[in-house]
């Protein structure tokens, strides 16, 4: 469907049959790569690749993700993926939902399924804990990790980390970065509806080591005051003071 060095361009918005869906830079970003496209975070970027991919196959791999299951975390009342049926997907729900709108989950799904695409492709189901322990500090049970194999190839494993990686060094998520240390992410901008009531939902997701990740981290602020509202904005920050306390940690490990 496309490779990294695709060329796009981006004039600031795209249009859909009668809609016309606006970039974040309402100039545009002009041309640029597939892989500048996600450093950027421009939507046309991923609609064109939405457009191209198509409804069926999109909807077959948002399932393949295991993005309409819940993860089994141990928890009561996990909420489930509230997602279009395949035949209410039309070309304008398409884009929209190419680059993160139009559908919802929930924070540990996202998280969930963020760690099988960046892990080599194993899905594994979160838990609160590892193991329980005793009074006097020996393991009483260790806590069992359902996975499940296959998401994705190890290859396009690592091809997501670098891209991701990218986002941080060179992107729209260059305030997570932590001096000294390689983190990959994402951010995100989302609005709730309806939209004319202009309530956004700003997020950063972002990982550590981003070539082998054990750490991640995800920061997620509703309705921001203050009239800015993007994730690299306000959201990153926040993830890199977060990364700064906690790395020495896992690095002992």
């Amino acid at each position: 469907v496309v490779s990294l060095d695709d060329s796009f361009y981006c004039p600031g918005y795209i249009t859909v049959e009668d809609r016309r869906i606006h970039c974040h830079k309402r100039s545009g970003h002009g041309s640029e790569t597939f892989v500048q496209g996600i450093q950027n975070s421009c939507n046309p970027v991923f609609i064109d690749l939405g457009l191209r991919i198509g409804c069926d196959r999109y909807y077959e791999k948002f399932k393949s993700f295991c993005l309409l299951e819940k993860t089994g975390i141990d928890l009561p009342g996990e909420a489930g993926t509230i997602m279009h049926q395949p035949d209410k997907i039309g070309q304008v729900e398409l884009a929209t939902i190419s680059f993160g709108q139009s559908f919802q989950i929930t924070p540990i799904e996202l998280m969930t399924t963020v760690s099988s695409l960046i892990n080599g492709g194993n899905r594994v189901t979160p838990h609160i804990g590892k193991e329980i322990l005793n009074p006097d500090g020996t393991t009483k049970k260790q806590v069992s990790f359902n996975k499940k194999s296959g998401i994705c190839t190890q290859e396009t494993s690592k091809t997501l980390r670098k891209l991701l990686e990218g986002v941080v060094s060179e992107g729209s998520g260059k305030n997570a970065q932590v001096e000294g240390y390689a983190i990959g992410g994402k951010t995100a901008t989302s609005q709730t509806l309806p939209r004319s009531d202009n309530v956004y939902i700003a997020s950063f997701l972002g990982f550590y080591p981003a070539d082998d990740p054990r750490l991640m981290v995800l920061v997620k602020i509703n309705n921001p005051k203050g009239g800015v509202y993007y994730g690299g904005t306000i959201a990153a920050p926040v993830a890199a003071e977060v990364f700064t306390e906690i790395i020495p940690y896992v690095d002992e490990q």
